[in-house]
């Protein structure tokens, strides 16, 4: 888009807007995560950014754009002489979530490096944004090996390109900001903890701010240039503001109150690590320079907080995001003041939200509201309800537990991920092949051992080898991919016991945040009463799956063969989705079934369908009480796969099933 939507005619989004302009006035503070629905103007603001921040000055002709008052020695295009340089504007780039390892980082001709000696570089995206914005739309999303690339970039600001001993470096400082939808999965942790800080946007719910999104909106896809010339006076000042406050932020005093109030508040929340400390001293440090003032005040403090904890409070990926503000009110009042140099009636924030000033009310937020939220379940007897039942209400999960892996068996060719054997691009090196396309990764041996027989006909006379093209050979390697875990869960009367549901819905949770650790997709399949449903389809939101979960209800009969059949429907259409993908499913039931003519036969037909056609399958066998029919069990050898009973699947248990699941493959 030629003319960009202009930053100060977004509506709304405040928090947004502040967490942008904070970086822009001091990119120390290490960037921003956008977490929000669709439609909300995320990419929008984002890339309306770029437009605002200053001009930057660069050595003319440098690929890397090296700062002419301190040029990098190690520039791959140097070395440069110190000078004046030339200004451009600062750039913002966009990674894609399907690029490539040297689209980001960088390709390096490996053929003249080997025949010829010469380090023929072409940069990536990291050179590009070295000193600007490097976006990532849908950061979630992205593949696990660009995200190891962009963790180092981003922790020693530089990028390094290293191919069988031929090493290039340069420097890749910039200003990363992602943006995602939650409920397409969530971010790793270590990449979580990058980012400088996080906002939550949403669409507002007033009618007269969203007929103002629609009607500046329109306004600007009719006359994009017309819409943002009458923009253009406010942009111009919020530019020359951000001009301003990096002017002054040297100048800005952190007194050791302000400190105190950031550490306490800290350890209050129990972050881990000491990052999360100094992006908070960073924030409440940018927040002054954009005020206009020299000394932080506990409003900074707070405002810092609100934007730079909430993701990194973060345990699970089921823990819900954001801040206790009345926690946060009481911390910053305990370690307020004493040596601030001032006790400044503002320490106490603004007032701004519930319960900001008041006294010290006990707290009923934490532990003590879901010891709440458990009480009604306390006393239940537990007894098994026939499978013609009424329908209950839906009961809490047992706390999870660390399970081992389970892995489908074989070699695949999936998504990257950490669950089960596959061909990849990173692991270790199983073979070579001739590349197709590009080469990315040089199997040196077997291109030696290829050229070698051709040198005298090559005519070569000197120490280097003669490489062709045809020479070259890509190396094969095994890593992990992630799967899609499907879960069909039995939710009919006979699972009814409270007891008995949450132990289940606690033994797929855990296996969720398994699923979650490993880079898998999930699916959720439930089947009570007459029929089967979906309750999730196939996507990588494991806290989604969990949510669904969470308020299943029982009850009813037990459509057993409808659960399977429905099951196997998903799989087919997430096969025509994506081919590579290998499935596991995960069937919770105690085996009975119950409705229409011979339902234990017709499922033991419909679990003959898994078989055929050689799909990974787990049984978690439910059943309780002296008496055990061992139906569980039959379907499992119906399906071709293990049983194990929900006692066995805790801890170490796992370790037992994988080789069940193993063995029945080979």
């Amino acid at each position: 888009m030629s003319t960009p939507f202009p930053f100060t005619a977004v509506v709304g989004q405040d928090d947004l807007r502040l967490a942008l302009l904070l970086n822009a006035v001091s990119p120390a503070v290490g960037g921003v995560l956008v977490r929000g629905e669709k439609g909300t103007a995320k990419s929008t603001a984002v890339r309306a950014l770029s437009a605002l921040l200053p001009e930057v000055a660069v050595v003319p002709g440098c690929r890397f754009s090296c700062d002419p008052a301190a040029p990098d020695p190690a520039c791959p295009d140097g070395p440069h002489e110190a000078g004046t340089g030339a200004r451009r504007p600062a750039r913002m780039v966009e990674l894609p979530v399907g690029a490539s390892e040297d689209r980001l980082v960088g390709a390096l001709d490996i053929e003249r490096a080997l025949a010829e000696g010469v380090k023929a570089f072409e940069p990536g995206l990291l050179a590009d944004a070295h000193r600007g914005i490097l976006y990532v739309d849908e950061v979630n999303l992205l593949h696990d090996h660009l995200v190891d690339l962009l963790l180092d970039a981003a922790a020693m600001g530089a990028s390094y390109v290293e191919r069988e001993g031929v090493s290039v470096r340069h420097a890749a400082r910039f200003l990363l900001v992602g943006t995602m939808n939650p409920e397409e999965g969530e971010l790793r942790p270590q990449l979580l903890d990058r980012f400088g800080l996080t906002v939550e946007v949403a669409a507002s719910r007033e009618p007269d701010q969203r007929v103002e999104v629609v009607r500046r909106r329109l306004a600007y896809d009719d006359d994009p240039a017309g819409f943002s010339a009458r923009w253009a006076g406010e942009e111009a000042a919020v530019r020359a503001r951000i001009v301003a406050a990096r002017a002054l932020l040297p100048s800005v005093l952190l007194g050791d109150g302000a400190l105190r109030q950031i550490a306490a508040t800290c350890a209050a929340f129990e972050v881990d690590g000491m990052r999360a400390d100094i992006v908070m001293a960073r924030t409440a440090t940018a927040l002054a320079a954009w005020a206009g003032r020299t000394e932080v005040l506990a409003e900074d403090v707070r405002q810092a907080a609100l934007l730079a904890l909430p993701h990194r409070r973060r345990r699970n990926p089921f823990d819900a995001p954001g801040l206790d503000e009345d926690k946060l009110d009481e911390t910053l009042e305990e370690f307020a003041g004493e040596d601030d140099g001032d006790p400044d009636p503002d320490s106490d924030p603004d007032g701004g939200g519930p319960g900001g000033g008041g006294g010290q009310p006990a707290p009923d937020s934490g532990p003590q509201g879901g010891d709440t939220e458990a009480r009604p379940e306390a006393g239940e007897d537990g007894t098994p309800q026939t499978s013609g039942g009424a329908e209950q209400s839906p009961v809490r999960a047992a706390e999870p537990f660390r399970t081992k892996v389970l892995s489908v068996p074989g070699l695949g060719e999936g998504a990257a991920g950490r669950r089960s054997r596959a061909r990849a691009e990173h692991g270790r090196t199983i073979g070579s092949r001739r590349p197709r396309g590009a080469l990315t990764k040089l199997h040196l041996a077997a291109t030696v051992q290829a050229a070698a027989p051709h040198q005298r006909a090559r005519g070569r006379s000197g120490p280097g080898l003669v490489v062709r093209r045809d020479d070259l050979r890509q190396a094969t390697r095994e890593g992990r991919e992630g799967n899609l875990v499907l879960f069909v869960v039995d939710a009919s009367g006979s699972m009814a016991a409270r007891q008995r549901m949450s132990a289940v819905k606690g033994a797929v949770l855990s296996l969720l945040l398994d699923a979650y650790q490993r880079r898998d997709k999930v699916g959720l399949v439930t089947f009570r009463g007459r029929d089967a449903q979906v309750a999730l389809p196939p996507t990588s939101s494991v806290d989604a799956a969990a949510a669904r979960l969470e308020s299943l209800p029982t009850g009813g009969r037990t459509p057993l063969a409808a659960g399977l059949l429905k099951a196997h429907e998903v799989l087919r259409v997430e096969r025509l989705r994506d081919p590579a993908r290998r499935a596991l499913v995960v069937l919770v039931t105690d085996g009975r079934a119950t409705g229409g003519p011979e339902p234990v036969a017709l499922a033991a037909r419909a679990a003959r369908l898994f078989a055929a056609e050689g799909t990974a399958s787990v049984v978690v066998d439910c059943e309780s009480g002296p008496v055990r029919l061992g139906l569980a069990k039959q379907l499992a050898g119906d399906l071709g796969g293990t049983a194990v009973t929900l006692g066995e699947l805790r801890a170490d248990a796992i370790a037992g099933l994988v080789k069940d699941v193993r063995g029945r493959a080979a």
